[in-house]
Formats: structure tokens, C-alpha cells, sequence
């Protein structure tokens, strides 16, 4: 059953839970908007099971690797602040040498690890850094490198990369990842969201999505309308002190590489402001260049250059998935042999990123020439089936095209 609201232009759709079937996402939501604001919002199913709660599109989720993006606009504010260089060795910030062990001689930069060409890869892990460990320890690990190839010259997308970024953002400014993302993009556009949810208030966390894998069970965030008593990992001996913090030795505890917990609205400011040129509801935080040159392809697919889809388990992507990157950026449809980036199927160019942890899917998506764009995600779909026209799972397709 659906439900059709209309108010100064903006259309709303919401479906019931009765509506849902067995084959269906736990809950879903789609927000479609332009440079001007939202132009229609559709919600369906739950946000929490055992609460019967509604999902609605200011309800926030941990939207998987669409934080990236946010992260690097971040990074994007330090560079024009002078705080940053995207071309400098990253070592000089980090405090020890980041080298791949088979070309010492190949410095490592912001702009490598923001566009997936560092050399890494996620074979040694990523996320599961005590409170207390230290990031350097995983890049101690052979795994850690694709010994196939130098710096800059292979693309493989690998989540440690964004660890690494949130420790040079530390060490540059003297404050904490999460504290940054709040003060550098999310509390100037009146976003409530927040990095593993320490810095969301109660009201916010009440309301977070649930997570659920194939069987129903919670997986993320079931707070049961609370904030959960620790937002990290807990140290190696088990406690939860954030004074462990330290800048630059743990980038990856509030999880830059996919953590962050916003809701669809508020994705949508963010694709707003890329739309935008850097500005939305006279609010600047980029300077139109800064955009540019978030977006401008730095990779682009052809045989034995890069790897097309996520190799990590926490993906659902297939080959050609990805075949365009920018600065945490993937640019999609793809006119070229073996690409298969077009969830939509109209063959549009589009800018933005995809996001897979925990039985989500997700999905921020702009459109420069026309103005518009959609931020999604949908819950319960860790084996989500394949699309019918692209390497994205068939939901996407769905949720891209509101065909539902």
C-alpha cells in the first residue's frame, strides 16, 4: 500500500510494512533531489524489527562506503586551508614511512590513497584495530601490499587506504577523526549524523537503522534507542577509554572508510553541495575547483591497469562495477568494453559512490548536466541477487530507477 503526499512540490511515498515480501529488503529509502532541495522521498519497511519501528529518510544508517567521500570532501577543506597537500609524501604527516617494501623509492600521497593507486590492499585487514593498536602494525604484514605493483600505477580498491588518510588528517591538525568530519563537513550543513556514533546525541541514535544479515539478526547498531556504551573497538584489554586516543597512531577508530551514520535527507544535502560546485543553501564549504578536482577521473579501466569491483567480503560488487575514480569518487556509465557501471541504464554520466557493509546497500548519485541526483540504501541484503543490466545487485537497480 502506498501513500502519496504532495506539499510545495515535494513528492513523498511511503509503503507500509504490511506491503513488504519475504524476498524484500528489512527496510528501504529513497531520496531523490536537485540543486534547490528534495524532490521526492520514498520509505518502506523497518527500521527496527523487534520495535516495529517505521524507516523513514531522517532515520541515520551506517552508510558503508559512501564515507569515503565524505571523508575525502574533508580532506578536500585541509587542502585549501594549506593544512594538506594532496601530493606530498603522506610519510612526513604519518610519522614513519609508508613504503611499499618492493619500491622504496615510490612516496605514497593523499591523491594515491584517495584514488585506490597506493599499492595496498585490504589482505592483512583494516577495521579490527584495538582502541589501543596502531594502524602501522597491519602495513608490517606482506598481505598489506600488492607485490605486482608500484604506487600509482595499478588501481585496486582496498578500505585500508582510508585509515591511513584519517591519520595524516589527525596529525596535520592535532584532533581526532571524528571530531574533524563534525567540525570540517557534518555540523556546517546541519548534518546530525556522526562517525561511530560518539558524537551523535541520544535523540539521533535513537533513531539509527538496524543492520541485519541474511538470517534476520541484528548485525549493527541495534541500540535499542540508545547509544551504544562503547563506539569503537574496545582496547586489547577490553575496556573503552577514548583517552587511549592518540593522533595519527589509529586512524582506522571511528571506521573513516565506512562509518559514518547519516540519514538519506542528510546524504542528500551532501550530494546537494557537490551539485552545488561546493555550495548549497548559501553555505560554502569547497571552492568549485576543489570539486572539480574531487571528480575529475583519475583512473579510468582498460586491460591489466586496475581491478573493476571490491575485492574485500564486505562487497557485493562484480566485475566491471567500477571502471571511472576520482578522488573517492566513482564516475559512472562507462562507455567501454568490459564496464558494466551503470545501475541506472540510461548510460548518463553520474558522480558519487556505492557503499556494501552488513546487509546494506547504498547508493549517492549526481548528475552535474541535469541537476538532480539520488542517495538510497536498503537493509536484510547480504546476498543481495545479481542486476539484470549492470554489476550492480538488483536492488540498486531498483532503488536507482525508483522502481518501487
Amino acid at each position: 500500500m502506498l501513500h502519496h503526499l504532495r506539499s510545495c512540490g515535494l513528492a513523498v511515498v511511503l509503503t507500509v510494512a504490511g506491503g513488504l515480501h519475504a524476498a524484500e529488503p528489512v527496510g528501504m529509502v529513497r531520496v531523490a533531489f536537485d540543486r534547490d532541495g528534495v524532490t521526492e522521498i520514498r520509505a518502506r519497511g523497518l527500521a527496527d524489527v523487534a520495535a516495529g519501528r517505521a524507516i523513514g529518510a531522517e532515520d541515520p544508517a551506517r552508510i558503508a562506503s559512501i564515507s569515503k567521500l565524505v571523508t575525502a570532501i574533508a580532506v578536500m577543506r585541509l587542502v585549501e586551508a594549506g593544512e594538506l597537500d594532496l601530493d606530498a609524501d603522506v610519510s612526513d604527516l604519518l610519522g614513519w614511512s609508508l613504503r611499499h617494501p618492493r619500491y622504496p623509492d615510490r612516496p605514497i600521497t593523499l591523491r594515491l590513497l584517495l584514488s585506490h593507486r597506493s599499492s595496498l590492499t585490504d589482505a592483512a585487514g583494516y577495521y579490527a584495530v584495538p582502541l589501543d593498536g596502531a594502524v602501522k602494525d597491519i602495513l608490517d604484514d606482506p598481505r598489506a601490499w600488492d607485490a605486482a605493483h608500484a604506487p600509482g600505477t595499478y588501481f585496486r580498491y582496498t578500505n585500508l587506504n582510508f585509515p591511513l588518510i584519517a591519520a595524516v588528517m589527525e596529525n596535520a591538525t592535532g584532533e581526532r577523526f571524528d571530531r574533524l568530519m563534525d567540525a570540517l563537513v557534518l555540523r556546517p550543513l546541519g548534518i546530525a549524523g556522526c562517525f561511530n556514533w560518539e558524537l551523535c546525541d541520544t535523540t539521533t541514535a535513537a533513531r539509527a537503522v538496524v543492520l541485519y544479515d541474511a538470517e534476520g539478526t541484528p548485525v549493527r547498531d541495534d541500540h535499542r534507542g540508545r547509544k551504544p556504551a562503547c563506539p569503537v573497538n574496545h582496547a586489547s584489554d577490553g575496556g573503552c577509554d577514548l583517552a587511549h586516543w592518540r593522533p595519527g597512531v589509529n586512524g582506522a577508530l571511528f571506521s573513516p572508510q565506512g562509518g559514518l551514520r547519516i540519514s538519506a535527507i542528510e546524504l542528500a544535502r551532501i550530494g546537494r553541495l557537490l551539485l552545488g560546485d561546493g555550495s548549497v543553501d548559501d553555505v560554502r564549504l569547497l571552492s568549485p575547483e576543489s570539486v572539480r578536482t574531487l571528480v575529475q577521473p583519475l583512473w579510468t579501466w582498460a586491460p591489466g591497469n586496475g581491478v573493476t569491483f571490491e575485492e574485500d567480503d564486505s562487497g557485493q560488487s562484480r566485475q566491471g562495477f567500477m571502471c571511472r575514480y576520482g578522488l573517492a569518487v566513482q564516475i559512472l556509465a562507462t562507455p567501454r568494453d568490459g564496464c558494466r557501471d551503470d545501475p541506472f541504464g540510461d548510460g548518463v554520466p553520474r558522480v558519487g559512490h556505492a557503499g556494501a557493509a552488513y546487509g546494506l546497500l547504498s547508493g549517492l548519485w549526481m548528475d552535474h548536466e541535469a541537476g538532480t541526483g539520488v542517495a538510497y540504501f536498503a537493509t536484510g541484503m547480504p546476498d543481495a541477487p545479481v542486476g539484470a543490466h549492470s554489476a550492480f545487485t538488483a536492488i540498486e537497480e531498483r532503488m536507482a530507477r525508483a522502481d518501487w
